[in-house]
């Protein structure tokens, strides 16, 4: 695996918002956490989640300017910008720390604070 195609290559699958090619990059024993929310286990269920939240945005775009690979441990730092679907735009850092299970990710943890994509109203 060459990390630096690789990463590239999930973040887009990611900014196209294509839960399906997301779902490949995925152990099909997978576990995702998105911020403080609940972990999603099993690639189907990552799959189905993931399509929900994109549903619920109009568009994704990552920066990733740093990825490191240390074992079976891979570690993406960026900026993630969302448009809601009124247009609005919120970005924000971000860091995503993937478990590997050989060129399948087997634990998908991002850290951020997505608080502001929803306001209260």
């Amino acid at each position: 695996m060459i990390l630096r195609d690789w990463v590239a290559a999930l973040f887009a699958a990611i900014d196209r918002q294509d839960a399906e090619a997301f779902a490949g990059f995925l152990a099909e024993d997978a576990r995702f956490a998105f911020g403080n929310l609940p972990a999603v286990a099993g690639r189907a269920a990552v799959r189905d989640f993931v399509a929900g939240f994109f549903s619920s945005i109009r568009a994704v775009s990552h920066r990733v300017p740093d990825a490191w690979q240390t074992d079976d441990t891979v570690v993406c730092r960026g900026e993630v910008t969302y448009t809601r679907h009124d247009g609005s735009t919120l970005s924000v850092p971000f860091a995503n720390v993937l478990t590997m299970s050989g060129d399948k990710v087997r634990d998908y943890r991002i850290y951020m604070d997505a608080s502001a994509l929803y306001p209260a109203g």
